[in-house]
């Protein structure tokens, strides 16, 4: 299982990744702008935004987003924790348990690059991002 944390931006991904990674000396990784992504139609709005990056700090995994252009992005509240699990039973229990009182962002369900993903933002408004993983 892992346990992540996710942040998301409205077009500045970029810059706030370059920013982190000069601050603890990491490179990125996994670079991907929305328009890259497979079997997907992007607005032009999007096309040169971050989808997905990935910065290791202190042995941990902190991915980056820019929020779809149009979508409702508030600077500090732009985090969110992921949660990535090998048993599918227990995504769906995470998720369940995570929905009671909250909100589902997105149903669980399949991507191009998760077999079962949802997102969440639970009763005290904190969002949750859950994947299905291979180890």
């Amino acid at each position: 299982m892992s346990f992540d944390v996710f942040l998301n931006f409205d077009g500045d991904c970029r810059e706030a990744l370059g920013f982190y990674a000069g601050v603890f000396g990491a490179e990125p990784s996994h670079v991907t702008p929305y328009d890259s992504a497979p079997g997907t139609s992007v607005p032009q709005a999007d096309a040169g935004r971050v989808m997905y990056a990935s910065l290791p700090v202190f042995g941990h995994n902190v991915m980056f987003s820019d929020c779809p252009s149009g979508s409702v992005h508030v600077k500090g509240t732009n985090i969110c924790l992921t949660l990535g699990c090998a048993d599918k039973e227990e995504i769906d229990r995470l998720f369940a348990a995570l929905s009671e009182g909250g909100q589902v962002v997105t149903p669980l369900g399949r991507t191009f690059f998760s077999e079962r993903y949802g997102m969440v933002t639970d009763r005290f408004s904190v969002t949750w991002q859950l994947s299905l993983t291979e180890f």
